[in-house]
């Protein structure tokens, strides 16, 4: 590909000037005296008197960027040595017009204001606090100078609103045990305002920051003034108490599925201040009854689905340990390596015991967290320290052979560790890092050596920003290295990420005896900030990199190198508010320096003046080569595609809103044909009450899916065949907010998904740049269908004695995922949960999608019910 210097060119020719920097602003605070003030959100209490109004200039940055806002917003601040107070006061000429729409926490529905502080002014990090007219709090962590908004973070303060004659108004009280802040005699904190002026879906600033600025917290304001506080030592126990019933269909004869099981359990969540800076949090023997079931899906690729972290504990300031091996603008699926997965924590078993027929088994769905605690901060001297350590049980599962009880290791003891520190040096220009991950397993029995015993890995990073962050150059180097029996290293060796067992690939080694493995990667990219904005990078995994005993990694063996190009019109014109282009290329070489792949993309997006918003993209991937389709077979040629996508979406402020898009490829040679729609309906009947319907339909046919590898005599038999899949699902949510304390939340996903095999066929040609010739069809003579078995019995030499079968790979998979949760905040950070999850799975016969038959045998099986009170207690010492 000779793209990159192409775009390089262009890039030379049409960057433009930058535009010049706002003047900083400054508000200077007073200590709040002896009048106390009532929480009410009126803003009339005499303590008000001791400063001045802030603000009144504030400036809109969204969609008008630099132009005068509809309406100004005014601030007051005070402090004492326990808690900041702001008052907003939010001018609007017709106050019953205020949009006041109630919501859970973190909702930013409606009319709301902000306040960002960088107590630390380390001008990298801020805290968010949000208010709306309604009185709903949100509150994020602010992280690489605006690039991270992390709305986990929960701290413990108080605000309320109120609709006044001139507009309308609110309070907020900080404690300042919630904020992290050095010692010094006097205080200088960076500091934003942004108020949302819903009526016209407008965005303000107290402190004017252009939408293409390069960065965010360290162009803030400053807030002055703060005199003689000390940081606190704060101290936070929430324990917790949790009544669980779990209802689904007895099993006859099972001793294990009686149809109910009951559980009383407890534990310990905490938070503790260790020094001004850094905050341990803790939590014993955590529960996570309430978070919400993982999709369904049906993955027919050689590779681990990525699902997302939802339990609160490792959600809840997860960006420090984050560490993404290629954090980059335009990126396949290496984007989401990382060296830290907090998902492999508490993960399923992974050995099932062999067991003789008519036996049963009670295998533990998830291991068990004995314990985890977590050091995270940022010091006075701008280190970022992360530190999280864990341990699970040994699981066993509990085995019955007519009667006679026993008990197998299923998962072995395990210890979690990882540990990230990051400087930031010359105001955040210039950042340098680091990062060691360790799992520890105590194997005892033969039957788990297919784990590792040992895995570390690590990471040294460095960021370097140019002309007022404009420019950067960003990398990182990182290392792994694997301990264990031969049994875990060959598994670790012929494993998806890197098929060392590949005939063709004559720069790797199939070791049986080896014991362990060392690998190394890494990321090198420069760009460009702004309207006109550039990125280019390359990234590696050498055949010897393994991340997955504690972090996420797809493959190995790659080299990938990306070019993305974009201008943004960030000024409304003609019909737009704001449209953005983008062009992108991207190529992949093994380390045999084989040419994998190569691809272009266009794509656009754009808000209309009418605040609908809307985008289309057209991509082509070159033909290639795939290293992974026969699945640890020699490479396989593939065809070029073509795809393009598309996408609407109505105006956000509607009580009606939805969204709908598509997206279709076309393979080469007619070897594939693809097709995804979606849509998404909002509806809100009252300013307390949303629904929504996210139906999606996705079809598949192609020529060459894999079905199985067989022996026939010294050689491989590679068998693919053409797929018909047809996948429907649909996800439905009801939130009803009673008050931002108090809301009823229903989900809902049902998910079907058939697929039909036929044509089947052996790769015989992998490479053969013809596509007909890289395979042979099986004719009626060499491929029978054993219908009592379930499966193809295939005579490929026509001798009349079947030399290899393959079971039946049609599917019809259907699943219901359901979760009802009562949430009631009853005393701040102290809650309530009343919990209904229904889980459903079925298989049908055949792999013809039938929508009607699969939807009716999926609600006719009776589903596994969990119901569950949960009441947490915060106390603050």
């Amino acid at each position: 590909m000779r793209t990159l210097p192409v775009l390089l060119v262009c890039f030379c020719v049409i960057a433009n000037v930058m535009g010049q920097e706002d003047i900083k602003k400054t508000y200077t605070t007073s200590r709040l005296m002896s009048e106390a003030i009532k929480l009410d959100g009126k803003v009339d209490d005499i303590a008000w008197n001791a400063v001045e109004w802030g603000g009144g200039d504030f400036i809109v940055r969204q969609p008008n960027d630099g132009e005068e806002p509809t309406e100004q917003t005014f601030f007051k601040i005070l402090y004492d040595d326990a808690n900041l107070y702001i008052a907003v006061r939010c001018l609007d000429s017709e106050p019953d017009k205020v949009v006041r729409r109630m919501s859970r926490r973190d909702g930013f529905e409606g009319d709301w204001v902000e306040i960002n502080i960088d107590s630390y002014f380390d001008k990298q990090t801020a805290f968010s606090f949000t208010i709306n007219a309604a009185g709903v709090r949100g509150d994020e962590f602010i992280s690489e100078n605006g690039n991270n908004w992390d709305s986990s973070w929960d701290p413990i303060w108080f605000a309320e609103s109120q609709i006044v004659d001139e507009g309308w108004t609110t309070e907020m009280q900080i404690p300042l045990s919630q904020l992290r802040f050095g010692e010094k005699e006097e205080q200088i904190w960076g500091m934003q305002f942004t108020r949302r002026y819903f009526r016209k879906n407008e965005r303000s600033n107290w402190q004017h920051i252009p939408q293409n600025s390069p960065g965010w917290v360290h162009l803030f304001g400053e807030l002055h003034g703060i005199k003689g506080i000390k940081p606190g030592r704060q101290v936070e126990l929430l324990p917790y108490v949790v009544s669980k019933n779990l209802r689904l269909p007895a099993e006859p004869n099972n001793p294990f599925v009686t149809g109910n099981d009951f559980e009383f359990t407890g534990g310990l969540d905490g938070k503790v201040g260790l020094t001004s800076d850094l905050t341990l949090d803790f939590t014993i023997n955590p529960d996570f009854g309430q978070v919400e079931a993982d999709p369904a899906e049906v993955n027919l690729t050689a590779f681990e689905s990525f699902f997302s972290e939802r339990r609160p504990f490792f959600v809840e300031g997860r960006n420090i340990l984050d560490y993404r091996v290629t954090s980059a603008a335009w990126g396949g699926s290496y984007s989401r390596d990382n060296l830290f997965y907090s998902r492999r924590i508490g993960r399923s078993p992974r050995f099932f015991p062999d067991t003789p027929d008519n036996s049963f088994v009670d295998q533990p769905v998830n291991s068990s967290i004995l314990g985890a605690l977590k050091v995270t901060g940022k010091t006075k001297n701008g280190w970022s320290v992360g530190i999280l350590e864990s341990l699970t049980a040994e699981e066993q599962a509990e085995i019955d052979v007519n009667g006679v009880r026993s008990k197998e290791v299923v998962e072995p003891l395990t210890n979690y560790f990882a540990g990230r520190l990051e400087k930031d040096i010359d105001d955040g220009n210039t950042v340098v890092g680091g990062i060691v991950t360790a799992t520890n397993r105590r194997i005892n029995e033969s039957s788990l050596n297919f784990l590792h015993t040992a895995a570390y890995s690590g990471g040294v990073n460095f960021t370097q920003n140019y002309k007022d962050r404009t420019y950067y150059f960003d990398s990182n180097l990182i290392f792994s290295r694997v301990e264990g029996d031969e049994e875990a290293l060959l598994e670790t060796q012929t494993a998806s990420r890197r098929f060392f067992q590949r005939e063709d690939a004559t720069h790797l080694t199939l070791d049986s005896t080896r014991t362990s493995l060392s690998g190394h990667g890494g990321t090198l990219k420069f760009g460009r900030s702004g309207n006109f904005r550039f990125q280019s990078g390359v990234t590696w995994r050498s055949p010897g990199l393994e991340l997955n005993d504690l972090g996420f990694q797809r493959a190995a063996d790659e080299i990938n190198e990306w070019t993305w190009v974009s201008y943004v019109f960030s000024k409304p014109f003609s019909i737009f508010n704001r449209w953005q282009l983008n062009s992108n290329t991207k190529s992949t070489w093994d380390f045999d320096r084989k040419n994998l792949s190569n691809l272009v993309n266009f794509n656009n997006n754009m808000q209309f003046k009418n605040q609908w918003n809307g985008g289309f993209g057209v991509t082509h991937e070159f033909e290639g080569f795939s290293k992974s389709a026969l699945r640890g077979g020699p490479l396989l040629r593939t065809t070029s595609e073509t795809s393009a996508n598309f996408w609407v979406g109505s105006d956000s402020r509607k009580k009606v809103r939805m969204n709908f898009g598509g997206w279709n490829l076309w393979g080469g040679d007619d070897s594939a044909r693809m097709s995804d729609y979606w849509a998404w309906i909002s509806i809100r009947p009252s300013e307390a009450m949303s629904f929504s319907i996210n139906p999606s339909f996705f079809q598949r046919e192609d020529e060459l899916q894999y079905v199985s590898t067989s022996e026939f005599g010294s050689d491989n038999r590679y068998v693919f065949a053409q797929i018909d899949q047809k996948t429907v699902s649909l996800t439905l949510r009801l939130n009803y907010s009673v008050t931002p304390e108090l809301s009823i939340e229903y989900y809902g996903s049902p998910f079907i998904s058939a697929g039909e095999y036929s044509d089947f066929k052996q790769v015989v040609n992998s490479t053969e740049k013809q596509f007909d010739k890289r395979f042979v069809m099986y004719d009626e003579n060499q491929l029978v269908f054993n219908e009592e078995n379930d499966e193809y019995e295939i005579d490929e030499d026509r001798d009349g004695q079947a030399d290899y079968f393959i079971g039946n790979p049609d599917f019809n998979f259907r699943a219901f995922n359901s979760n009802l949760v009562i949430r009631w905040e009853y005393v701040a950070g102290s809650t309530l949960f009343l919990v209904w999850s229904q889980g459903r799975t079925d298989n049908g016969p055949d792999g013809r999608f039938r929508f009607r038959d699969d939807l009716d045998g999926l609600f006719s099986k009776t589903g596994n019910n969990v119901f569950l009170i949960k009441a947490s207690r915060w106390f603050s010492l």
